[in-house]
């Protein structure tokens, strides 16, 4: 790749999602955009983006960005914020809402195992009051990892990261190499292809919305933006749940921090989302 490659490569990321990528990671933009080279008949990365400046094709630009996208994730990954929304948040917000169904966000959502532990808590259903409702919604950018989602098929590595064996045992079944989540599950969440960094005035409300590990990925320019439509997501007493070491503080004024509980932010008050 030529400097003016890593560049373009670079604006287009930023421009279509918000994603902050280093250029002088050249072998990560190698690596993550050498197989999408290959699938679409490409001999290289520098043969690909020259097609992409000679035809400017959308399908190809979002793939491009797609494949630029991070898919670090885990089953219950940095078990502390599932253990607060088992323990606290989920029985809270039963009581609260009665017969409403709770609306529970996984922003960002990758390959699906944040939005099925989530899915797995709910089932389990401790502390939950008779009759609770509890729907849950996973969203991400890249069309690859949602129909990886909504498959429910993982291998041995990706099913013994944070995985409790019990659930294992519960939840799934072996399928040759592989283990797939029961229909139970998988039916438990909905999904979208969404974009953070575009308009989500339209994206409805939600009582809680993880969005842990994705701003970390975004440019800072861009995080603002993303928060603030967030907030504009949760009701007056919803809650948005980070990643270690994110924060929406200094930022925005939409969120405050609950004390003593790290990663977990309430909407403002007097935060108002623009019309």
């Amino acid at each position: 790749m030529t400097p003016d490659d890593i560049k373009l490569i670079v604006a287009v990321c930023r421009q279509r999602a918000g994603l902050n990528i280093d250029p002088a990671k050249t072998y990560l933009i190698e690596s993550r955009l050498g197989p999408l080279a290959r699938r679409e008949s490409y001999g290289s990365v520098s043969e690909l983006i020259a097609g992409l400046r000679a035809r400017r094709e959308e399908p190809l630009i979002w793939a491009l960005v797609e494949a630029m996208t991070a898919s670090e994730t885990a089953f219950f990954r940095d078990r502390t914020p599932f253990n607060l929304f088992r323990d606290e948040i989920l029985p809270t917000l039963t009581r609260m809402r009665g017969p409403e169904p709770i609306r529970i966000w996984s922003a960002g959502c990758s390959t699906g195992q944040e939005a099925y532990s989530l899915a797995m808590i709910a089932e389990a259903g401790v502390g939950l009051e008779p009759g609770a409702r509890v729907e849950i919604y996973g969203s991400d950018l890249s069309e690859r990892y949602l129909e990886k989602a909504q498959a429910g098929i993982y291998n041995q590595f990706e099913v013994q990261r944070g995985l409790p064996i019990r659930m294992l045992v519960d939840y799934f079944e072996k399928v040759e190499d592989s283990w797939r989540l029961s229909p139970r599950i998988r039916g438990r969440v909905r999904w979208r292809r969404l974009n953070l960094a575009g308009d989500l005035s339209t994206v409805g409300r939600f009582d809680v919305i993880f969005c842990r590990n994705v701003l970390s990925a975004m440019d800072e320019s861009v995080r603002p933006k993303v928060l603030e439509g967030l907030a504009g997501a949760l009701p007056a007493d919803g809650f948005l749940v980070l990643g270690q070491g994110e924060s929406p503080l200094g930022l925005t004024d939409a969120y405050r921090p609950i004390s003593g509980r790290d990663g977990l932010y309430a909407r403002n008050p007097a935060f108002r989302v623009a019309a």
